[in-house]
């Protein structure tokens, strides 16, 4: 069984097509979706998008955004999302820069988050 999955990000759509499963970085632990899936909304953190078609494993790096499931679609709304071939380790680095920034002036329960962030894209550079 298959079901539709699109990728987005704001730069480009980098998929659209039939699916078997897809694996999802989601933020609050990784999961799949397969067709029939119960209907999720969910956000992404920091990591490797997985999708499976057939034989065939395509895979991405994505830094956040949202994910919509259903029985019959899986679409991904990517903060950004390249696929796992393109990524470098400047561009990791760049984006640990950037979290690095934007947690710079927080406190509390938002420092937390921008840590928690930081780490995840930090992984990132286990995968290049």
């Amino acid at each position: 069984m298959t079901m539709q999955f699109d990728l987005v990000s704001p730069e480009r759509k980098l998929a659209s097509l039939e699916a078997t499963e897809v694996e999802i970085p989601g933020a609050e632990g990784d999961f799949t979706a397969m067709a029939d899936h119960s209907p999720v909304l969910t956000t992404l953190r920091p990591g490797l998008l997985k999708v499976k078609a057939g034989s065939d494993v395509t895979e991405y790096v994505v830094t956040g955004g949202f994910v919509e499931v259903s029985a019959e679609a899986t679409s991904v709304l990517a903060e950004q999302a390249v696929p796992r071939a393109e990524v470098s380790a400047d561009m990791v680095n760049g984006l640990i820069a950037d979290a690095e920034a934007a947690a710079a002036n927080l406190t509390g329960p938002e420092l937390d988050t921008a840590n928690k962030r930081i780490a995840e894209t930090k992984a990132l550079l286990d995968l290049i």
